[in-house]
Formats: structure tokens, sequence, C-alpha cells
């Protein structure tokens, strides 16, 4: 699983995570945008800008929750930025609510701070690098090795706050203790996960996961009990949050000044210009504090952006917070069991390197033959065309992300329709005023298109059933209305569309059919007309046949009764004689 959730279905294709990518880590694959993991320095910001909450951070709250569940004794390293982004009377309180939820131990992570501290005055004081970048910030140390690997050999050789914390609390409380970093950095999950640290970090956590988890179990911060830190005072280190907080705690914690310049550096563009500097060799001989979040850790992409002001932290913090080293010897016990180098690796990624061809056969997909028809306005998120192109070719990116041709093609396909269609196109809006108006509705109403569109539709035909679909927003699909004073008969399908607020209709000419329909009607018509005649004709033949048929019978009956009354009479007569 990523350390960035992505949700599909909320993706909008509005290419805001990849303007606002530096490193161009978003792919878009079917017209949806997907991170690159290999590419990513988790510095957040794809995240903060989506307009569709699409990117949420996976929290590791319910993995925490089942170490104490289980029982593991387990342990929470606190960075120095809950000093300025959670509310509190005294700092005590903090660790005194951390230990209501069940944690065995909650320890400031500048415990770590003093450790990378020392290390890096060692560096400064040994003055064998040519210059030196620190290694606090995992999102830095990624952009280094996937984007400036060339620059490996100036990353200081260093774990960072948190790794030397977790080994340190790993070494006191025994390996099998979960140690929970809490912070506002995302990129500390990549971190903590990342092989060459071993097994140190188990977890890290949010101030937003903690503040939830507080509020679940009704516990206010300000009303806990103030269970002091007593273990180590971190003292000047506490500022690592802050930009120049690493220069000045080494600056508090060097016995005499070395010969690097310092400065600091935040942002991803700004670190990003530095390093292109740097392999320049425009930088030499200096100690440089690189940070990705503009304004430092306090300004972390997990923190609450909306209610903090880190001018007012960092003014509070450096107002509140010793500026003095921790003692040498503290930390020289720590240094007899443990040690805190690390070596950085070029990661940078094999991308298909596209020649001239491949890119101008990309640009012409897409309509620009010619050098002035590369707006390089920016829209798809990459700066110019032919990085566009390239990403196309990467498979990092898809010819439809050009707003200016697709807005282009859009419209040439409207127009064609417009101009193609066989059959009646009409858009109105409110007030029935015609917005769009077929070429082919000259032939029926004859009025141009031009002269259409300074019309309102009640100038060419009833709008009844267009104000009827306006106000209830209903369709009406198929219906037969006959225009007697254009001779026309028309199929009509009239839809309203909410987007636009405008009603939109067709009419299908079929005035043919119609009179096809009435011809064959009159037919039909004057077919039974003709077998009406032909059936009153036969039975009026019936009716003679009959009336003969019946003067015959009668006549023949008569006939016949006369013969026997005859032969009755005869028989009679030679009896009596």
């Amino acid at each position: 699983m990523g350390i960035i959730d992505f949700k599909a279905t909320k993706c909008k294709h509005c290419y805001k995570c990849v303007r606002n990518c530096e490193v161009k880590a978003v792919m878009i694959k079917d017209e949806r945008a997907e991170i690159m993991s290999d590419k990513c320095i988790l510095c957040g910001k794809c995240m903060q800008v989506c307009p569709q909450s699409a990117k949420t951070l996976v929290s590791d709250l319910d993995l925490v929750k089942g170490y104490l569940d289980i029982g593991y004794k387990t342990v929470i390293s606190l960075a120095p930025s809950y000093m300025g982004l959670l509310k509190y009377k005294t700092a005590g309180q903090v660790n005194g609510a951390l230990r209501k939820l069940g944690f065995t131990d909650v320890r400031e992570t500048s415990e770590g701070a003093a450790v990378v501290t020392a290390e890096y005055t060692r560096l400064l004081k040994e003055g064998k690098m040519e210059n030196i970048i620190t290694t606090c910030c995992p999102s830095v140390n990624d952009l280094i090795e996937i984007y400036y690997p060339e620059l490996i050999p100036h990353l200081a050789p260093v774990v960072s706050p948190m790794v030397a914390h977790g080994k340190m609390l790993k070494e006191e409380f025994g390996r099998d203790t979960k140690v929970v970093f809490v912070g506002p950095c995302i990129a500390k999950k990549k971190e903590a996960e990342d092989l060459r640290h071993g097994d140190y970090i188990d977890a890290v956590l949010n101030f937003n996961d903690i503040e939830g988890w507080l509020a679940q179990e009704e516990i206010t911060i300000e009303d806990c009990e103030d269970v002091p830190f007593v273990h180590m005072n971190p003292k000047v280190n506490r500022l690592y949050p802050v930009t120049s907080g690493i220069v000045s705690s080494v600056l508090a914690t060097e016995a005499k000044r070395d010969g690097y310049r310092k400065f600091y550096v935040h942002g991803c563009r700004n670190c990003m210009d530095l390093c292109e500097s740097m392999l320049h060799g425009d930088i030499t001989g200096c100690f440089i504090e690189m940070n990705m979040c503009s304004g430092g850790c306090i300004k972390g992409p997990a923190a609450d952006h909306e209610h903090i002001s880190r001018f007012k932290i960092r003014l509070d913090m450096e107002e509140t917070i010793e500026k003095e080293p921790v003692p040498d010897e503290e930390i020289q016990k720590i240094f007899q069991t443990l040690t805190f180098g690390k070596h950085f690796l070029n990661r940078a990624p094999r991308d298909i390197i596209p020649t001239e061809s491949q890119i101008q056969e990309i640009l012409k997909k897409t309509g620009k033959t010619r050098p002035e028809d590369e707006l390089n306005c920016g829209a798809c998120g990459y700066s110019t065309c032919r990085e566009k192109a390239v990403a196309v070719i990467q498979k990092k990116a898809e010819l439809n992300m050009c707003i200016p041709f697709m807005h282009e093609k859009a419209e040439s396909l409207s127009n064609l329709v417009m101009e193609t269609s066989p059959n009646i196109v009409l858009i109105v809006d409110k007030e029935m005023k015609i917005l769009e108006y077929s070429a082919v509705g000259e032939k029926y109403f004859g009025k141009t298109r031009q002269e259409a569109l300074d019309m309102y539709l009640y100038e060419l035909i009833d709008t009844s059933d267009f104000q009827w679909v306006y106000d209830t927003h209903q369709k009406i699909h198929g219906k037969k209305v006959t225009y007697g004073e254009y001779g026309i008969s028309t199929l009509q399908n009239i839809v309203y569309v909410n987007n636009e607020d405008v009603v939109l209709a067709t009419f299908i000419d079929i005035t043919r059919e119609e009179e096809q329909a009435r011809q064959e009607y009159e037919k039909k018509l004057e077919t039974i007309d003709l077998a009406q005649k032909v059936i009153h004709k036969q039975m009026m033949v019936a009716q003679e046949i009959a009336g003969l048929l019946g003067e015959t019978t009668a006549e023949t009956k008569t006939t016949l009764t006369k013969l026997c009354k005859s032969l009755l009479y005869e028989g009679s007569e030679s009896e009596v004689r």
C-alpha cells in the first residue's frame, strides 16, 4: 500500500497535482492521476492542492492502537514541532495526555537531533567535504538520490533525528519495544520503512491522528497533569523544525568556528534551484540546511495549515527555547554504544530518452507542426509542450491533456455538427434567447445562423414546450409538431442541460414521411369506400336473386298442391262407381 492513498473515483482530470508537483512524479493514465512511487519525494503538495480530496494520507493509527491492545511496550518519539502545533499550558501536559492513551513513555525527538547536531559539528570540524547538506529532511534526501545523484557526495552521511532517536529508544527499552514517531511530516513514513534503517521506527502518526484520538477518548491536553520530560534536555536542538534551526543548533554546539559558510533553503523549488547551482559548481565550502517544506517542518503537509502561522510559531519557539547545547559528556555516552551513519544511494529512474523525431511526432498529433504552435501554457502541468511530449512517450502523460488542443478539437467538432447535421439543432437560455442554431435551420425557417443568433425563439416558433422543459427540468421525447406556416412537420426531442442552464432541442424533419402517411391514409379511405360500394351492390343482387327464387318457389308449391289434390279426387270417384 502507498503512503498517499489515491481515490480514482474522485479524480476529475484537472491536472492540478501535475502542475504543482515540481518533480512531475504524477502520471496520467486513463485520464486519471496516479503517483509514481519510485519518483515521488513525498513533499505532500499533490495531497494539499487536490480540489476533490482524491489523495489522502494512509494512517498508522489502527496499527498503533493494535500495539497497545496487544500489550506491546510502546514509546512515542515526539517531534519538536509539537511546541507550535499542539495547544497546552505546559509541555508536560502533552506528555501526560499521551501517556493516558496507554504509551509506556513519551520522549522528544530532539534527543536524536542533539546526536545529529554532534555528527554535523564533527563533519564541519574535519572539513573534508566540499559542501555539507543536512539530511534531516527525508524529502530532500529523496530529491537528491532520485533527481540529483551527482550531489550524493555532498549529503552528510548521517541519519535523521527520527532514526537516531529510534535507535536510542530501542537501545534503552529493548529491541522488542515499539517506537512510534509523531510529527507533521508524511515523508517520515517512507523513511521509517527504509531497509537501511532496520526497524528502529515501527509506526508514524501525525498531529491530526493524535488530536483525533485524544478527542475520541475525551482527553483535553490543557486539562491533563503536567508530567515533565526528564530524560534529556535537548535545549537548542528543539529549534530543528523552524528555518535556520539546524544552523542555530550547530553554531551553539561548535567549540570553535569552522571554515564553512552556513545558510538555509526551504521550499521544493528553492531546493531544486540550489541543486542546479551546485551542479554548475557555483556553491562551494558551504553547510546547507535544506528543508522541503516552505517554512520548515512546522508547515509540514500533515499540519493544520489553516489555523497556524509559521511566523508566530517561529517567534514563540525562538523566544522560549534555550540556546544552549546539550553537554558533550551526555552525547559521548550515547556514541559509546551506537553509531548514526547512513549510506545514500543513486536511485535515478531509467526513463526512455526519446528522439527528436519521436517528440515531433507527438507534437504533430496535438496540432503543433510549427514552433509558434507550441504555446507552452502549462495547463497540462508541464512547463513546455516539448516536456509534455516527452512525458507522453515515457507513458507519464496522455495526448488529450493538452487543453488548447482539446478545446480547438471540441470547438471544431461542435462547428462540424452545427454545420453538417441534417437535423435542426436549437439551444436557448432561460429567456428563450437563441444561443445555437444549426445551419440547416435556414432551409426550414428562412433565417441564417447569424440572423437566428440575434433572435428570440418566440420570433420563430411557439415556445411553450421549451418553457415547460426549462421550468420542470423534464424532457420531451419523440413529440410530433407541425408548423403550418413553414410547411414542415417535425419529431422533437427537448431536454434541459443542467450544467449550462439551457434547453437543447433537436428537430427531425418528418414532413415527407407525414405526407406519405397522409397519402397512404387517403388511399385506405378510397379503398374502404370502394369496398363499401361493392358490398352494397352485392347485397342488392343477392336481394334480387332472393326475390326471384321466392316467387318461383311459391308457384311450384301451388302447382304441386293442385296436382296432389287432383290425384286424390280421381281416386275417390272410382271407388264410388
